[in-house]
This record gives structure tokens, C-alpha cells and sequence, in this order.
């Protein structure tokens, strides 16, 4: 194993996204905080230590930060709750990049599941069998009728020209039965509040098929009335709704595979499900791999998938580290719980002693090398075409996926360009001192940088999937291509 393969398996960390605007009615739960001293902290902190902060300033200019400061400075001043001064911090923290980096304020230890159950939330009174007395099974699809996503059986039905959507059953004990989780207005446009109560908007809720409904980043399967769809929008609903990956054979000359995340804990479900299909695979023309909404985990998780894809040495750029003393604690913490073999260990702390040698600077940890090469013994004939549908919202790990997907000469992509989340990545968590902030932020930076950049740019596919195409036919689209 390379130390690029190395910190690869076990350093690189999912992209986190951050959505923490609570509703109101926590507000009252949660004390007023330093948010001045606190923005004076994630500054410094971040301007000391995120591996991105340096070629941002050089991108935008010394100006362009000292306005920007000057800015949040005063916003920051005004903000009197944590969740008000995140939402400033957040602001400030995308003048850097895009993502891989994020700020949340944590939750008092006195705010418990039990206190959240306590405070005012609009309920509906009804019953499964009442909501069903309400919808005829027979009628056309609406957004009315008992959905499930998640850890939630929901009830959706129609108040005046709006809807709302309420548990009725729930895995999570901050919803109770009867508590409105999601609302719908006349326009289509909405709100879905997450397991925090935090509000999740969406511009548009859109019906695929008859018996699946998306809110931006959710998707809802209907339970009842369950109504006839045709088999292209049913196996759309099982990729989008589905958490976990599956194969299933489309044709005698088409398989897809679909990953919905490469987080680590998904690796042993991949590495099995190829396992299991091995002869399958290796006999079949094409290869479909569906990574759409795939935002990143662990490159380990495809490791397995690169050998059904490979034809030639796939070189792998680089990264470097940022040494800091805080930086490099991280590094030291998990030596100390590192549970591998004393060759591994060795790596490890050979690492610490170079990283703790050039503090202030970028230190590669690969020997020096700006590029790793990948080398495998055989070209297997099948699969003979490999096509992978990508959107925007594959980035991290999942465009270190496409990276080395994309050398083969088997793959082509099918879709819209990624996020554009790579260059500046292997993100660290820290909190504020006072303990009420959680800051993340980047410990490396490619070094693709300034030749090859992606962030804010994406990767862009072979094959552009236009708007004209709805998502439920991308499939299609896509195999209509390779088996042609």
C-alpha cells in the first residue's frame, strides 16, 4: 500500500454540509453567546491552520478579505443567539471556497431530546385511518396520501390551497406522532424541518412518477394509495430513495450498479455486492454505475470497483499537508487510537516526525512525489463499456472516484458537471474554547493546484444529459447509448 493510499483510506473524511438555521422556537432554549470573541477564534483559527486559506487570499486579494471582514465584523455585532452568529461565520467561511469547511453551533447539554418534545410545535390531530378516509385509492396522484422517508412514516394532506405533512410514526423520539414535519405551498415550494428541527427548503416539490416526491434533497416514497408507475420511474424511486448500493441486471447486455455514498461504513456493502456478482460482471457487456447524489465518504470504499474499470496505469495527483501544531494533533490522536499493524504505526508516526520538522509549511507525506501510479496485472474484457452517471451534487470523494474513473479507456460520463469539491480537502474538527462552537476546516491541498483545479469548477461529463431529459430517464439515455 502507498502512503498516498494510505492517507486515502484512512485520513480523507466525507464532505460535511451544514444546514443549522433552528426553528425559532429553540432559540429561547439556547444561551447567548460571545459571538464576537468566538469570530475572533474561528479567524484565527482558520487563517493559522485550513490548507485553503493562503491560495484563497492569493485568488481574491488582501483587499477583498479586508472588506469582507470589515462586513462580517459588523453582522457578527449584531447577532445574539449562536445560531445567528453561525449563520455569519458561514458566510465569512465562502469567501474561501464552496465547501469542506463549516461551522455549527453545539447544542447545550440541558437542550436534551426531552426538552425538545416539550416545546410548541403545530400538530394535527388525525389518525392513519381518518387520513385514508380522506384520499380515495382510486383517485389521481396527488401530493396527498401516507409517504415514508427515512426514519419517518408521514401523512401528507391538503389544508385550503397548501399541505401538510405529519408523523405518523417515527424511529426519531424528538417527533412524536402528529407534529407537522413538512409544508407544501400553492406554488409547490416548501419547507421539510430535519431530526434537529432545523428547516430544509425547497423551491419545488417534485412528483417522479405517481409514487415518489422529492423536496430539494428528500425524497418521499408513497405507501398509500400505491398506484400503477411504469417500471422506468419505479427503479428511478429505488436509486434515489434507496441508502444503500444494489446491482440489478437491466438487459442481457446492461448491468447497473448504483452507490448512492462512499462513506466508509458502505465499503463492506459494495465490496460483496461485486463479490457476489463477480461472474456476472465479468461476463456482461455494459456496466452502468449510478453515483448521482453520491456527495463523497471514503476513498477506500471504491477501491474494489477500480479493477472492473481499469485498462491502463491510473496516476493519482498528490496532496500535502499543513503543518501546525494543531494540525498535527490530529494526526498524533489518531496514532494513539489507531488499531492496525506496527509497519502501519511506523507510517504513521514517520509521518508526525516530518509533518512536526517543517512546521509553517506544505509537507508531502508521499515521498516526494507529486504523482502516484497505479498499476494492475489484468484487463478484464468485460465490462466492455462503462458509463457513469454523475450531477452536481457529486463532489469529494466521489470526484477523487471520477479522477480515476475517467483514465480508463472503458468509462465515459454521463450527466451534468460535479460540485467542485476536491483541490482543498481531509477536513479536522475543533471546538471553540468556550465550547459552544464547532469549527471544521481543511488540513491539505492538492497538488493539481494551479494546473488542474476543480474546485468551483467540476468535473464535466462526456456526455451532457440536457434539461429536455427528466432525471427518471437518465437511465434510459444512458443505456440506449452503450448498447447502440
Amino acid at each position: 500500500m502507498t502512503t498516498g493510499k494510505f492517507l486515502s483510506r484512512y485520513i480523507r473524511t466525507a464532505i460535511l454540509l451544514c444546514s443549522i438555521l433552528l426553528n425559532p422556537a429553540f432559540l429561547m432554549a439556547q444561551k447567548k453567546c460571545d459571538c464576537e470573541g468566538n469570530f475572533k477564534w474561528v479567524k484565527e483559527t482558520f487563517e493559522k491552520n485550513d490548507a485553503g486559506f493562503g491560495y484563497a487570499l492569493q485568488q481574491k486579494g488582501a483587499d477583498a478579505y479586508q472588506k469582507l471582514n470589515n462586513t462580517i465584523l459588523v453582522r457578527i455585532k449584531k447577532a445574539n443567539t449562536k445560531e445567528e452568529c453561525a449563520a455569519v461565520m458561514r458566510d465569512w467561511l465562502q469567501f474561501f471556497r464552496n465547501a469542506h469547511h463549516g461551522i455549527a453551533p453545539l447544542q447545550d447539554a440541558t437542550v436534551t431530546a426531552a426538552a425538545k418534545n416539550t416545546i410548541t410545535w403545530e400538530t394535527l390531530p388525525l389518525t392513519e385511518e381518518e387520513v385514508k378516509k380522506q384520499i380515495p385509492s382510486g383517485g389521481p396522484a396527488s401530493f396527498e396520501g401516507i409517504w415514508s422517508t427515512g426514519a419517518y412514516r408521514l401523512a401528507i394532506v391538503k389544508k385550503d390551497n397548501n399541505y401538510k405533512g405529519m408523523v405518523l410514526a417515527s424511529t426519531n423520539m424528538n417527533w412524536t406522532p402528529g407534529k407537522v414535519k413538512l409544508r407544501i405551498s400553492a406554488d409547490s415550494s416548501g419547507v421539510f424541518y430535519m431530526g434537529d428541527y432545523s428547516p430544509a427548503t425547497f423551491n419545488k416539490a417534485l412528483a417522479h412518477g405517481k409514487n415518489t416526491l422529492q423536496l430539494g434533497r428528500i425524497f418521499l416514497k408513497r405507501e398509500y394509495p400505491v398506484l400503477q408507475d411504469d417500471a422506468g420511474v419505479q427503479l428511478y424511486a429505488k436509486e434515489m430513495t434507496s441508502t444503500g448500493p444494489f446491482l440489478q441486471q437491466i438487459s442481457a447486455k446492461t448491468i447497473l450498479l448504483r452507490i448512492p455514498t462512499f462513506i466508509d461504513s458502505q465499503k463492506g456493502l459494495i465490496d460483496s455486492i461485486l463479490k457476489a456478482n463477480d461472474q456476472l460482471l465479468k461476463r456482461t457487456e455494459n456496466l452502468v454505475i449510478d453515483i448521482r447524489d453520491n456527495g463523497g465518504g471514503s476513498d477506500v470504499s471504491y477501491y474494489e470497483i477500480i479493477p472492473l474499470l481499469y485498462t491502463n496505469p491510473i496516476r493519482s495527483v498528490n496532496v500535502e499537508f499543513l503543518s501546525t501544531p494543531l494540525n498535527n494533533s490530529r494526526m498524533e490522536r489518531y496514532l494513539a487510537k489507531f488499531v492496525g499493524s506496527e509497519a502501519e504505526k511506523d507510517q504513521i508516526r514517520n509521518m508526525i516526525k516530518k509533518l512536526n520538522e517543517n512546521p509553517g509549511k506544505f509537507v508531502n507525506l508521499n515521498g516526494g512525489k507529486v504523482v502516484s501510479e497505479g498499476k494492475l496485472d489484468t484487463i478484464f474484457p468485460f465490462p466492455k463499456n462503462v458509463g457513469i452517471i454523475i450531477n452536481q451534487a457529486n463532489g469529494s470523494t466521489a470526484e477523487e472516484f471520477l479522477m480515476a474513473a475517467k483514465q480508463s479507456k472503458k468509462v465515459k460520463l454521463f450527466g451534468v458537471t460535479t460540485a467542485g469539491v476536491l483541490d482543498i480537502s481531509n477536513m479536522y474538527v475543533v471546538n471553540s474554547p468556550d465550547g459552544q462552537f464547532e469549527l471544521s476546516y481543511s488540513l491539505s491541498r492538492s497538488l493539481r493546484i494551479p494546473d488542474l483545479t476543480i474546485d468551483g469548477k467540476g468535473i464535466m461529463p462526456d456526455y451532457y444529459i440536457d434539461r429536455s431529459i427528466s432525471p427518471e430517464k437518465w437511465l434510459d439515455h444512458v443505456i440506449g447509448i452503450l448498447e447502440q
